[in-house]
């Protein structure tokens, strides 16, 4: 994760953003004296800190930057997606390759839920893809115990009000009756927790199976359960925007995707500061 901090940040949030830890991970390995700043070993995580600033943690500078990347996941059943569950269960950052970095999850699907769930090794990436504004649909397959109406699923497109929680417009499809279950297929632009399971078990549905399909253009597809893909860069470009990958520094590398593009001084001044 890259550790180039353009403007001052937290110590803490510089310590996630270079991909060791969490922040909150952070604050402890500061009130236990592994990091020093300048020849400072910190006692409080109350300091901002930039890039003229020397960082250490255990006496080693933060790792050299590397490009915000984007990998595609089939989350199994049985999973939080959580970095460490109170209730003890298996995680889904248990479950990964041990070639992966640190990554974070863009959103979650809950413990029964299965399908795809994209990952990422930069924090700032994971927030603009989460952002109902980003305006990606969020696909599913559900089966749910009952019966319902394609009328009855077409109201769901003006939204839905439940328990004082307003949800956007869905998209939802009958597909097919199966035994006492239905098959649908759901499309939402939030994220909302469980919103599912809740919108449809207001209609008298239950759902026992819901595997997420697709988020905005990047597909499960033919993914194996607990399978890991990157997704390309030059494809995460395309589907971004150019402004967009600037702002997220993803123009600032090569298309292998692990060095930095080299850029002339004469072209590197003829551009306005922020450009990639």
């Amino acid at each position: 994760m890259a550790a180039t901090l353009d403007e001052p940040v937290r110590i803490a949030k510089a310590l996630a953003r270079a991909g060791l830890c969490s922040r909150r991970e952070a604050e402890r390995w500061i009130g236990e004296g592994r990091v020093s700043v300048n020849g400072e070993v910190l006692a409080s995580p109350a300091r901002d800190v930039s890039a003229m600033d020397r960082i250490l943690v255990d006496g080693n500078p933060l790792p050299a930057a590397e490009p915000p990347r984007l990998w595609r996941y089939h989350k199994p059943k049985g999973l939080v997606t959580t970095h460490a569950d109170p209730q003890g269960r298996a995680t889904v950052f248990d479950a990964l390759p041990e070639h992966l970095p640190r990554v974070v999850s863009v959103g979650r699907l809950d413990f029964n839920s299965e399908g795809l769930l994209l990952l990422t090794n930069d924090g700032k990436l994971a927030r603009h893809l989460e952002l109902p504004a980003t305006g990606w649909t969020r696909r599913y397959r559900v089966r749910a115990h009952g019966s319902i109406t394609q009328a009855a699923l077409d109201k769901l497109k003006d939204g839905i009000e439940l328990s004082g929680v307003r949800y956007g417009s869905i998209e939802a499809t009958l597909d097919k009756p199966q035994g006492a279950n239905v098959w649908l297929t759901v499309g939402l632009r939030e994220g909302k927790n469980r919103e599912v399971r809740k919108i449809l078990e207001s209609l008298n549905l239950s759902v026992n199976r819901l595997i997420r399909i697709s988020f905005g253009p990047f597909q499960l597809l033919d993914l194996e359960p607990g399978g890991v893909e990157p997704v390309k860069r030059r494809v995460l470009i395309e589907q971004l925007g150019r402004r967009v990958a600037s702002e997220l520094r993803l123009a600032e590398f090569d298309e292998d995707e692990t060095k930095p593009r080299r850029k002339s001084p004469a072209k590197a001044a003829s551009k306005p500061k922020g450009w990639a």
